[in-house]
């Protein structure tokens, strides 16, 4: 784990040539070879000794997903008393991690009407009403669907930014490899609509599977600054994923 908050301009430049390069084709095929193959069918996942049940067309997290999902229930992402968006959401995890840990408001938001009704229904089995926090499932192609109000003290994405299309299935395109693209809206429209809290942080997985690089290059470019929190490897392949958080330039 590294913890390297880019500030100067000499050092965003340096953090941006400390990633790797996109990983060529053969290999992002490799690294995802079989994902998703089994998302038509009805499965189980289980997490923290939680329980959760996956319907046809949900996806189950993978490791980048964990990454995510650890740091927030170890206390890394701080949640509790804050305003928290789980992009993506899926099946739920975040959504319960961060209802159990006392967040004062809950968006569980995905473009899936399925998932963000998986996230419900597991939220309110685990979770259900808790006092001081607010929970709002919200069908949203990224926060399109967001009140103009909203103001975000965390927010988490495990995005969709696969750089080559790995399936002709449209749900695993949906889950995988939309491409940069999303990433690259994703900042737009935080930055467009002042949707981050003056404090507030973006925490990002990403991948070399990705154009890393251009990602992470343009939330510079819209105005917010990173850091790597964390970086995995998997033994056997180059893939190297990053969980980064983002701050605004301003703030930082």
């Amino acid at each position: 784990m590294t913890d390297r908050t880019a500030t100067s301009r000499s050092d965003l430049r340096a953090l941006l040539d400390s990633l790797p390069d996109t990983l060529p084709r053969d290999e992002i095929l490799a690294v995802n070879s079989g994902s998703g193959s089994d998302v038509h069918t009805e499965r189980t996942y289980a997490y923290n000794g939680w329980s959760f049940t996956l319907p046809p067309g949900v996806f189950e997290p993978g490791d980048t997903s964990r990454i995510v999902h650890d740091r927030l229930l170890d206390g890394t992402i701080p949640v509790k008393g804050r305003s928290y968006a789980a992009m993506g959401v899926g099946l739920g995890v975040e959504a319960v991690i961060a209802g159990t840990l006392g967040a004062r408001e809950i968006y569980a938001a995905d473009v899936h009407p399925d998932s963000v009704a998986t996230a419900a229904a597991h939220y309110g089995r685990i979770v259900g009403d808790r006092a001081g926090t607010v929970f709002r499932p919200l069908v949203s192609h990224l926060f399109e669907e967001f009140p103009d109000s909203a103001r975000l003290d965390v927010i988490t994405f495990n995005p969709p930014a696969v750089s080559i299309r790995t399936s002709d299935d449209p749900t695993v395109v949906r889950n995988v490899c939309v491409g940069a693209e999303i990433v690259l809206r994703f900042f737009d429209q935080i930055a467009g609509r002042d949707l981050l809290a003056p404090e507030g942080e973006i925490h990002l997985v990403v991948s070399n599977t990705s154009e890393l690089k251009r990602i992470v290059g343009h939330g510079i470019d819209a105005g917010f600054r990173p850091s790597v929190l964390h970086r995995r490897t998997w033994e056997g392949d180059d893939c190297q994923a990053y969980l980064f958080t983002f701050v605004r330039a301003d703030t930082a």
